[in-house]
């Protein structure tokens, strides 16, 4: 069932299947941002990633001496969750731990995912509640929303760039097939825009990793439409579109997690940028989406 909010800039549609954002359309011209899911492409418009970000290797971990086996991203986006508040420019969705979760993943969680608009903004927060009385939980989430580029025909994808801000060289891991090679990270030239082309995409996602808060603009010198994602908390962010199929959409990651290291021992509490939360506590991450019209950023 397709669920939406509006405000007088944008309307936002929603899947309960995953709690998954399928549209963000400019109520002044009609403009779609998000992509659409074209399934021999990539099949997906705005996953959330959970309890996984990326790959485990030999997709498995283990925890308490008991071995456990999990696809790419965890099983959060193929999920049904339940809506626990609707209102016009709000929406809240919720998935807990029940007896299919357990078995592959031995934690109680809460997890609520709130969608809100607020002028050409879709504000987007994960909260993660921990109800065990005594265990902690083991965690990653992270976004993955695909934005159509280019956002107009009078456009192709390599008119557009990639901005950062602050401007200044950010610390990029490298990925070996779907693994993260942080022994071999590098400083990457973020310092300068990137201009788009699907050859960018040619060794995966570029991830990078962050210290403060961060914006990523998509945008392009002839009419000044594009999106930003603005990131003030995450400690990693994946910017990736389909190489060598390609398709004219880019994605901007916000992650709380990474794939596993090449050189990880499986063990989940060992695992790369794995969030450990107390009993009955909480975790809260956000990223805003803009949506840019026809006008100087």
């Amino acid at each position: 069932m397709s669920l939406s909010i509006k405000n007088q800039f944008l309307q936002a549609n929603f899947t309960e299947k995953g709690a998954e954002l399928t549209n963000l359309i400019s109520l002044d011209s009609g403009t779609e941002y998000i992509w659409q899911a074209d399934p021999q492409i990539w099949g997906r418009h705005a996953p959330i990633l959970f309890p996984f970000v990326g790959r485990l290797k030999n997709d498995e971990y283990h925890y308490q001496g008991k071995t456990y086996h999990m696809g790419q991203h965890g099983f959060a986006r193929d999920r049904d969750f339940k809506v626990v508040n609707h209102e016009a420019t709000t929406i809240s969705f919720q998935l807990t731990d029940d007896e299919q979760s357990w078995q592959i993943y031995p934690f109680a969680f809460e997890l609520t995912v709130t969608y809100q608009l607020v002028d050409n903004e879709l504000e987007v927060t994960y909260f993660v509640h921990n109800p065990a009385e005594k265990e902690d939980l083991y965690f990653s989430v992270g976004g993955h929303p695909g934005f159509n580029i280019p956002l107009t025909d009078e456009n192709k994808f390599e008119d557009y760039y990639i901005s950062y801000e602050p401007k200044k060289s950010r610390v990029q891991i490298p990925l070996v097939g779907p693994f993260n090679d942080a022994a071999h990270k590098t400083l990457a030239s973020t310092d300068t825009d990137h201009d788009l082309s699907h050859d960018l995409f040619s060794g995966d996602a570029l991830i990078y990793e962050l210290h403060q808060p961060n914006k990523f603009t998509l945008k392009n010198d002839h009419n000044h439409q594009g999106i930003s994602v603005s990131v003030p908390d995450a400690p990693y962010t994946g910017i990736w579109s389909p190489y060598p199929t390609t398709g004219n959409f880019v994605c901007i990651e916000p992650w709380w997690g990474i794939a596993d290291n090449l050189e990880t021992s499986g063990e989940l509490t060992e695992k790369m940028g794995i969030n450990q939360l107390a009993a009955c506590a909480d975790f809260t991450g956000s990223f805003t989406i803009t949506a840019h019209q026809r006008r100087a950023f």
